[in-house]
C-alpha cells in the first residue's frame, strides 16, 4: 500500500503479463497505473494522482474522495437488537459502539 497526497494506491503482480499493475482505491474515479519495478510503481502512482488533480483543477472540479464518514449498514434484526443492548450496557450510543468495534478490528 502506498500513500500520496491523501490517496492510497495498491498494486499486485500479473504473472501472465509479467507486469505490476495498481489502482487508487479511495476514489470514485477509476485510476490505474502499471510498471516493471517497485520504484516505477511508486512513481507511476504519484504521477497518476497528480494527473487526476491537474484534470480536476483544469475543469474547476473539486477532487473527490469516496469516503464521507457515513456508512449504511444492514444487519439482521437480531444483531441490531443485541448490538443496541450491548451498546446501552456499555454506556455508548450504537454509533459509538459500532465505531469502537470497527477500530478494534482494523487496529488503528
Amino acid at each position: 500500500m502506498m500513500k500520496y497526497k491523501g490517496y492510497t494506491g495498491v498494486f499486485e503482480y500479473d504473472a501472465k503479463e509479467n507486469i505490476l499493475f495498481g489502482r487508487v482505491i479511495d476514489l470514485d474515479a477509476v485510476i490505474t497505473f502499471c510498471g516493471s519495478s517497485i520504484e516505477e510503481m511508486h512513481n507511476e502512482f504519484k504521477e497518476s494522482v497528480n494527473t487526476y488533480l491537474e484534470i480536476c483543477a483544469s475543469k474547476n472540479i473539486t477532487p473527490k474522495k469516496s469516503f464521507s464518514g457515513n456508512i449504511r449498514l444492514r444487519v439482521s434484526p437480531e444483531i441490531h437488537k443485541k448490538s443496541t443492548i450491548a451498546a446501552r450496557n456499555a454506556g455508548k450510543s450504537l454509533n459509538q459502539f459500532v465505531q469502537d468495534a470497527l477500530l478494534h478490528e482494523i487496529a488503528i
